[in-house]
């Protein structure tokens, strides 16, 4: 019978980032944002189910019982991470691993403008770095984490679920929590971090108003905190943390938010023009405009503003597609694919 050894060994070796278990399939692997299937059996419920139990902590075996699926870190041969999602599905279990990089990049290998770590310098203040699932957020923020690390003289303290990237002590002073393992959620952890002298705070993710809530307040009173939402294009980042609030409370948050934001930087992962991915980049920084924009609930000018604001590093997603198929690194199609406004990438892109 195959093991999850094997498989995960299988999913090093071809560069995957996830490797998928599901019953009535065959072991599969994504390589370069394409499903592979590994020459194994067609799984049965049994098996699925014995190679989950192999994974799983039994500290989250009463979790998956009682709500259907279970997340956690998990570290295998050479130092190499996985993350794991386990879950009940029709007809059995499922297991999903995300390969964590062993490294940690820098900017020049991500992608990201040099001048974003400007922002970094920042003494408070939001940065909220958004895409979908598999967009490499978690990787953009372990690099600004580790940039700051080396170069500045702070306390970080980090809050994850779970944690992906090991970060050691350099110039900062680095604490690692994992929601499940070292505090019961986001918030409560959230909570306890203003009271640990921290100069930065990194939340894995902004799950709910209240957490939402007290990042917002952190970043107000003197600590840069980093956040992530699944969301694409700075207007909607912004709308999406306001509606996630009580009607009664979003001009509040909306004053809030609009002077506590420094920037938004949304990606995406794009396949390049013969194998690989390149990262997708909308760069947004607060100004004077967009804080306007904020407060008055007019989210919807944001987008025009970032387009004028090429000089102070600001560039539309939709541009940096078009940069990158100018370059030669993406093709036509791929432009189009993953462009904001299709109409106006075809045109451009003609």
């Amino acid at each position: 019978m195959t093991d999850m050894a094997t498989l995960m060994r299988s999913c090093v070796q071809h560069s995957a980032s996830d490797l998928h278990i599901r019953v009535k399939r065959k072991a599969t692997l994504r390589v370069d944002g394409k499903m592979r299937d590994l020459q194994t059996p067609e799984l049965t419920s049994e098996h699925t189910e014995a190679l989950m139990r192999e994974v799983l902590p039994d500290r989250l075996a009463t979790e998956l019982e009682e709500t259907g699926s279970a997340d956690f870190g998990y570290s295998f041969e050479g130092g190499v991470r996985f993350r794991i999602n386990v879950l009940n599905e029709k007809g059995g279990f499922g297991v999903v691993c995300r390969r964590i990089p062993q490294k940690i990049m820098d900017f020049d290998e991500i992608g990201l403008p040099e001048h974003v770590k400007d922002l970094l310098n920042r003494p408070r203040g939001l940065i909220l770095v958004t895409g979908p699932t598999g967009s490499g957020k978690t990787t953009t923020l372990a690099t600004m984490v580790d940039e700051i690390n080396r170069t500045m003289d702070k306390h970080i303290v980090t809050i994850e679920d779970p944690i992906e990237y090991y970060h050691t002590h350099k110039r900062c002073i680095i604490t690692q929590r994992e929601v499940g393992v070292h505090t019961s959620g986001f918030a409560e952890a959230m909570r306890r971090a203003l009271r640990q002298d921290p100069d930065v705070i990194l939340l894995g993710e902004m799950r709910d108003y209240e957490t939402i809530s007290t990042a917002i307040t952190a970043a107000e009173t003197g600590h840069l905190v980093f956040g992530t939402l699944h969301t694409t294009g700075s207007a909607r980042t912004v709308d999406r943390i306001i509606d996630s609030f009580p009607k009664d409370q979003q001009e509040q948050i909306r004053t809030q938010l609009a002077l506590s934001i420094v920037s938004v930087i949304s990606q995406l992962l794009i396949p390049k023009k013969g194998g690989g991915v390149v990262a997708g980049f909308e760069i947004m920084i607060n100004t004077s405009a967009i804080e306007n924009h904020i407060r008055k609930g007019e989210t919807y000018k944001i987008t025009s503003d970032i387009q004028t604001g090429k000089k102070r590093g600001m560039i539309l997603l939709d541009d940096h597609l078009l940069e990158l198929y100018r370059n030669g690194i993406i093709t036509r199609d791929t432009a189009l694919e993953f462009a904001q406004d299709r109409v106006e990438m075809r045109t451009r892109v003609a």
